[in-house]
């Protein structure tokens, strides 16, 4: 049978989601604890990779079992064997041939930051000293959703078939003490929320126009994009399936 596992987790301490040799990562340690409780080497598939240091409100892999009986305790303790900074929410029956990267339809992130040195969130977001026009950081936002190639915003050297993104959501909005960053899509690169963060605030503080984020996306040029902004402000907070996919009868 094939299930999902739905969970979250603070980045901080991991070398990003996806297995490396000779370092940490959130799936070595998933994989690790339901392998051990379940009693067999249990492999999953993650919804996509995320950078070193890179959090998760909202996180979906697949893996394969025979049978599970008891779903909520199997939870229970993994979250008694998980160390606090990762948290498994849930695990779902699905169909065998549903898939956590490929049948996700949309996936939503965050980029906070903050313009005042706060203690409490220093490894919560990146500290922006510079005045910024939240104004034209929106309207240059904007202009994200007229483009379908961001291969600008792409680390170099990345194994893609295709830099084609569909991105439905920019914008920047207040909430308390923090400056947020929404931006949703069906997919993203690697680096490019992060990247297109750093050219945004190019924006913000007067160093290019609003309009000239067109210009850097038809250039295909990564040099041309700003610097990519850390990891320890981006949260991956949403991804989207189809209700089909879900196996309610098991």
């Amino acid at each position: 049978m094939r299930y999902f596992i739905r969970f979250s987790y603070f980045g901080k301490a991991y070398h990003g989601w996806q297995n490396q040799p000779n370092a940490i990562t959130v799936q070595e340690v998933l994989e690790k604890a339901l392998s051990t409780l379940l009693r067999e080497k249990i492999e999953l598939v993650g919804a996509g990779r995320t950078d070193a240091g890179v959090h998760a409100k909202e996180m979906y892999a697949h893996f394969d079992f025979n049978l599970i009986e008891n779903k909520t305790e199997l939870v229970f303790r993994l979250n008694a064997f998980l160390p606090e900074d990762i948290a498994v929410q849930d695990i779902e029956n699905v169909k065998d041939d549903a898939h956590a990267r490929f049948d996700a339809t949309q996936r939503i992130y965050e980029y906070w930051l903050v313009q005042e040195k706060n203690p409490f969130l220093s490894d919560f977001a990146h500290f922006v000293k510079h005045p910024l026009d939240i104004e034209a950081m929106n309207k240059s936002a904007s202009f994200l959703l007229n483009h379908s190639d961001f291969e600008c915003f792409s680390k170099s050297n990345t194994d893609v078939k295709t830099f084609n993104c569909d991105v439905q959501h920019a914008f920047w909005e207040k909430r308390e003490c923090k400056l947020v960053f929404t931006i949703s899509a069906d997919r993203f690169l690697r680096n490019m929320v992060r990247a297109v963060v750093g050219t945004l605030l190019n924006v913000g503080i007067g160093k290019m126009k609003a309009e000239e984020i067109n210009a850097i996306i038809a250039s295909k040029d990564r040099g041309q994009a700003g610097v990519s902004v850390p990891a320890k402000g981006l949260y991956l907070t949403k991804i989207v399936y189809p209700k089909e996919i879900f196996d309610e009868q098991k």
